[in-house]
């Protein structure tokens, strides 16, 4: 539609626009902006000079300023909205209700239940000829009542009737599910704001309002909403691979390359752009209205898999360029698609579900032979019948009823409601995180949060408030430990100090008066910038006319910040032909390339090696020491004369003077200590990564306790990280990076590849009981390899540039530490309350099944019937998931270690759970199935004809496994073995409504339901005994948390992670540079048991050898490459037979019983 929209945009301007757009009184058309944005590099730069002169012609043509921006009045952003469209890209129209019902019934298991209801409809309509006679034995004997006969189409009719509610609710939860994330989507986008220049004021305007001529100012992390033409530029770098898959930063510059593409990110510099194409007119936007016109199939999983936040709708899909296309796609897949393919949770339960539904299939299977073997046998041999055509109809009929209760076996061994429960778990957990500040972008974050074992945190903004302010300075050889008194400074050195701090800042960076009486000033920008401008303010100086004296066009280069110079440099001319350049960093880093420093007559006195080891020890240290953050203030003159030469960097920032050496204070927010003590409780290990000095993260991490004293563990720099996890030829070795990780605590002036390598590190480490889940905090635009490599990356939703966002699982919407800890609460609970669902559901699905094929051997026929079974389901998949599902986390999930990556789902005490309740609820339901009649004074259900009414006893039957199921739900809600299941119940509204509808529902089926719920109504006498039963099951529960555990050895645990042999090949692809795939999947027990193979192999290779007399190092040779050969495993089939792949011909012929281990 797009498409069409816009060809015809194009086709239009051509005719009629020409007129509008000179009408419009706008020098430019549609058609020619767009052709525009076509061009890069040195083509676009003569196609501007040919039509427009330089960039100010455009800026003219386009009536902006380069320097006021547009005014700001509303008619003239209307008007350029009608004519060169809005910076929005319809999203994709979201599936119908209806198309939605159309998937949810494609079930297989509904599909096979329709079938066979049609079936039985047509059969009960069919009334065969040869009814009357008596050829056909006691087949239809019961049906004298012609009433009843005639009832026979509603069994057939009430199955479809319950398979439209089960596909109804389906559709009508993926259908909430797709609103909300809408909805989510919608709100990321109105969040991202995009600042613009209009009327001369920097102000932040929504992206989806930016329009044609605005001047939008760019910096470091931006992902640029709109295309346009760069106007000023500062050491600017552009990711350009979202839209042509060349990873390299490209270089923009005013006289080089400057056009700017919409999706691309910034991956350094600063700079101001004209807007010259927004919404499906910019690079991006074209591109989707072509995707969008061939309207893929695949386009919409990808979307739904994306759930990106880019400043489109959606994120940029790579164009594959001819070159590095092929290996660009993988990386972009990585990079883009969903983050891990399966989580943890989902992996565990979709092998879960795999081997129920087998075991289910047959079952079903085996219930129908054996009914119809018994019923051939009881008529045809031993009845002595023979087979009379007239009769097929009726034997059919009762194939098609043994055929329904085959399938109503496989409906209820089925758990389809896990899916159902997992999303309505994770979607009410995301809606309730949000109001904890945390922005969930990939469902399946929320439950890996919830294992995480390690956190690697930021310092800055994460655990301090990042309002920065200087404390201490070092200026004119004193050393000030508070603000100085401006009269007691040299008048050189405060001048110079000014205009030092006030030109080398991004202009973009202020601090504005407060908003309120009595509140602190407003910090704009930088952070750090805002504490040096803060800094002047203190000293009773302004910056803002210095800035206006020398504006931002005026400055001759700059070298602005970045995470490898670790330091800003800005040149500016001097009135005598002369350069000066003004330069601030970290202090160890500048001082190196100080030589000379002010004393307090504001003179140069030189400064050595020593003099700088001296200022180290006696002020950076103390200052670090105090948590404070040092930064050195320097410059520089040129003389006139000679031009230096700017691109050789190391040259020009080097002999510089130092001004100033100052220490700003970012203090540790308040809540955070207590938030780290409670995840160190849960057994989560807290890390701080960050490039500030080692004293000062050392001192920030004692007040926030990540280090305690007395504890054993390791503050590291990067570099001394480094020397000890690479080998002599610089590679990282995994094994040495177990001997560091363990004990780190504190990783200091770390760069970004330090952080990847640390989580990536962790990740793939396989030392210790479990696997480690890592989650990773970032702000940076530089943060976003690890916040990717990470289980669940989160960024900062204030401070974070849109990079890193990107890159995220979860935005922290207040950029608390503390609301971190909230995440991995939710993330516990999800986990439990799928447990909780699991431990309820296969109770009900053991004692189904069982009761169902029980009962149809010896009685053949099911004492529950298709229609109640599956009124049983949907009380056990679609309500129990609701009511299960929405329990609300309490503290208590924090006082736990976390489960890991290879813990099963179903533990030990579940599994004790499960089968003692299905014990007492088989015990109960064949008590009442063989002697209920004689229990109840009333007629025997069992060996009931075809069509005969509803009998009392099956009614009391069905009625008790109900009424059971509710109790047992309520057993449900503790995975633990806790006593108190009540506990906590009224805190969860949707649980009691649930639990009282299902039993208000149960008393109307019962006593109103009839033939097509094959009840009876019941007396109230009967009703207390089903009731009675029913509570027993608490009473019963506490009998069952009475047995230890411990004491049952034989339970098997279940639902462990996907194994080895069910790793795809793509993932196989994608884990090409991960450590060891097979190491990990190995389950502890197998790895045990190879452990146990190898000894036993070794001792009886060592006999052997010993017997051919022959030399025990063969046989040590021989062991060690059995253990190479464990490190290629190709195929776990069973633990009894295991295929290893030789790790390499020698091996295999030295050892030729190494290859195959019967």
């Amino acid at each position: 539609m797009g498409d069409v929209a816009n060809s015809s945009v194009g086709h239009h301007a051509k005719n009629q626009q020409h007129g509008a757009n000179r009408a419009g009184g706008f020098g430019c058309t549609l058609p020619e902006l767009r052709s525009l944005m076509e061009l890069r590099g040195a083509e676009a730069l003569q196609k501007i000079q040919e039509t427009y002169g330089d960039v100010s012609g455009l800026c003219k043509r386009l009536k902006t300023s380069p320097t006021e921006g547009l005014s700001d009045n509303v008619t003239d952003l209307e008007k350029r909205r009608q004519i060169y469209g809005q910076n929005f890209i319809p999203p994709k129209k979201p599936k119908t209700f209806l198309q939605l019902v159309w998937e949810a019934l494609q079930d297989v298991t509904l599909i096979i239940l329709e079938i066979a209801a049609i079936i039985s409809l047509g059969l009960s309509f069919y009334a065969p000829p040869g009814e009357q006679s008596d050829a056909c034995g006691n087949v239809s004997a019961g049906a004298e009542d012609e009433g009843e006969a005639e009832a026979g189409w509603i069994e057939g009719a009430a199955i479809l009737l319950s398979v439209i509610c089960v596909v109804l609710v389906t559709a009508f939860n993926d259908w909430s599910k797709e609103k909300q994330f809408r909805g989510l989507q919608s709100r990321i986008e109105q969040e991202q704001k995009f600042q613009v220049i209009r009327k001369g004021q920097v102000i932040q305007v929504p992206v989806a309002e930016l329009v044609v001529g605005d001047i939008a100012q760019i910096k470091y992390g931006d992902l640029l909403p709109a295309d346009g033409v760069l106007i000023q530029g500062n050491d600017l770098k552009i990711d350009e691979s979202s839209l042509t898959g060349e990873s390299d930063h490209v270089r923009k510059a005013v006289d080089k390359d400057p056009m700017l593409l919409s999706g691309t990110h910034v991956m350094e510099g600063s700079g101001r752009m004209v807007v010259t194409a927004v919404g499906v007119n910019s690079q991006t936007g074209i591109i989707f209205t072509l995707l969008g016109a061939s309207g893929e199939e695949e386009e919409k999983k990808e979307k739904k898999a994306k759930k990106q936040d880019g400043a489109v709708a959606m994120e940029m899909q790579p164009l594959k360029s001819a070159e590095g296309g092929e290996m660009e796609e993988r990386e972009k897949k990585k990079a883009n698609g969903p983050k891990k393919e399966k989580s943890v949770l989902q992996g565990k339960l979709t092998k879960l579900a795999v081997q129920i539904g087998k075991a289910g299939l047959v079952m079903s299977a085996f219930t129908v032979v054996i009914l119809v073997i018994y019923f051939v046998i009881h008529n045809f041999v031993i009845g002595g019948r023979t087979w009379l055509s007239n009769c097929t109809p009726v034997y059919v009929q009762y194939f098609v009823k043994f055929f329904i209760i085959g399938v109503t076996v496989l409906v209820v061994a089925v758990p389809e409601g896990l899916p159902l429960a997992v999303t309505i778990s994770l979607a009410y957990s995301v809606k309730k995180m949000m109001k904890d500040n945390n922005l969930v972008r990939h469902l399946d974050a929320c439950e890996t949060m919830g294992n995480a074992t390690a956190i690697c945190s930021d310092k800055t903004g994460t655990l301090t408030t990042n309002r920065m302010t200087v404390v201490q300075s070092y200026v004119g050889d004193t050393h000030y430990k508070e603000i100085p008194d401006p009269n007691n400074l040299n008048p050189k050195i405060l001048d110079l100090l000014v205009h030092a701090i006030s030109i080398n800042s991004a202009y973009t960076t202020k601090v504005l008066p407060p908003e309120k009486e009595g509140a602190l000033p407003r910090q704009v920008g930088n952070k750090t910038e805002c504490a040096l401008l803060g800094f002047v303010l203190d000293l009773k100086q302004d910056f803002q006319p210095v800035r206006d004296q020398i504006p931002e066009q005026k400055l001759y280069k700059v070298y602005t910040f970045n995470s490898v110079r670790k330091s800003m440099s800005t040149v500016i001319c001097m009135p005598d032909g002369g350069f000066r350049l003004f330069s601030k960093g970290a202090s160890e880093i500048l001082l190196k390339k100080c030589t000379n420093i002010l004393n307090n007559n504001g003179e140069l006195r030189s400064f050595r090696p020593r003099d700088r080891d001296e200022m180290v020890k006696k002020i950076i240290e103390p200052m670090a020491c105090d948590g404070l953050r040092t930064i050195c203030i320097a410059y520089r003159d040129f003389s006139a004369g000679q031009e230096p030469e700017w691109d050789n960097e190391n040259e020009i920032v080097g002999e510089l003077t130092c001004i100033a050496v100052v220490g700003i204070e970012d203090p540790v927010r308040p809540e955070v200590p207590e938030a780290i003590r409670k995840c160190q409780r849960a057994g989560i290990t807290v890390r701080m990564v960050t490039g500030d000095n080692i004293n000062t993260a050392r001192a920030i991490a004692a007040k926030c306790g990540i280090i305690q004293p007395g504890e054993d563990f390791l503050c590291l720099e990067g570099k001394e990280f480094n020397r000890r996890i690479r080998n002599e030829k610089g590679e990282i070795e995994q094994d040495r990076l177990d001997k560091v990780w363990p004990k780190l605590r504190v990783l200091a002036r770390s760069s970004p590849t330090d952080k990847h390598t640390l989580v990536k590190g962790i990740i793939d480490s396989t030392i210790g009981e479990q696997r480690q889940v890592v989650a990773v905090t970032g702000d940076g635009t530089n943060d976003g390899p690890a916040l990717k490599k990470a289980d669940v990356g989160f960024a900062m939703g204030i401070a974070g540039t849109d990079v890193a966002k990107e890159a995220s699982d979860i935005i922290l919407t207040d950029d608390n530490f503390s609301s971190i800890v909230k995440a991995v609460m939710w993330g516990r609970n999800v986990y439990d309350s799928i447990s909780k669902f699991l431990q309820f559901q296969l109770t009900v699905n053991v004692v189904a099944v069982i009761v169902a094929f029980t009962g149809a051997c010896i009685t053949q026929d099911s004492p529950l019937k298709a229609v109640q079974m599956l009124w049983v389901n949907l009380i056990m998949d679609t309500f129990a998931s609701l009511a299960l599902a929405t329990e609300p986390p309490t503290e208590s999930l924090l006082l736990r270690k976390p489960y890991g990556r290879d813990k099963p789902l179903i533990s030990r005490t579940m599994m004790k759970n499960i089968l003692g309740h299905a014990i007492y609820q088989l015990t109960v339901i064949f008590t009442l199935l063989f002697a209920g009649e004689v229990m109840f004074d009333i007629d025997s259900g069992r060996n009931a004809p075809l069509h005969s009414p509803p009998s009392e006893h099956y009614t009391i039957i069905f009625n008790t496994f109900v009424l059971m199921q509710l109790c047992n739900e309520i057993n449900a809600r503790k995975i633990h073995g806790e006593r108190n299941v009540f506990e906590g119940i009224f805190s969860n509204p949707i649980f009691c409504s649930i639990v009282l509808g299902t039993f208000g529902i149960q008393i109307v089926i019962v006593q109103f339901g009839g033939k097509p719920f094959s009840c009876a109504p019941l007396t109230i006498e009967q009703w207390l005994w089903c009731l009675f039963i029913g509570i027993g099951e608490l009473v019963w529960g506490q009998v069952i948390a009475t047995i230890p555990t411990s004491q049952l050895k034989f339970l098997k645990e279940a639902g462990h992670g996907p194994g080895k042999d069910e790793i795809t090949d793509e993932e196989m692809a994608e884990d090409e540079e991960e450590i060891d795939h097979a190491e990990r999947e190995l389950r502890r027990g197998q790895i045990l048991w190879f452990r146990g193979l190898n000894r036993i192999q070794t001792q009886m290779e060592v006999v052997s050898t010993f017997k051919r007399s022959g030399s025990f190092q063969g046989a040590v040779r021989r062991r060690s490459s059995v253990l190479s050969q464990l490190h290629d495993v190709t195929n776990i089939s069973t633990p009894t037979h295991v295929i290893l792949s030789a790790a390499n011909p020698t091996s295999a012929a030295g050892n030729p019983g190494g290859e195959s281990i019967p």
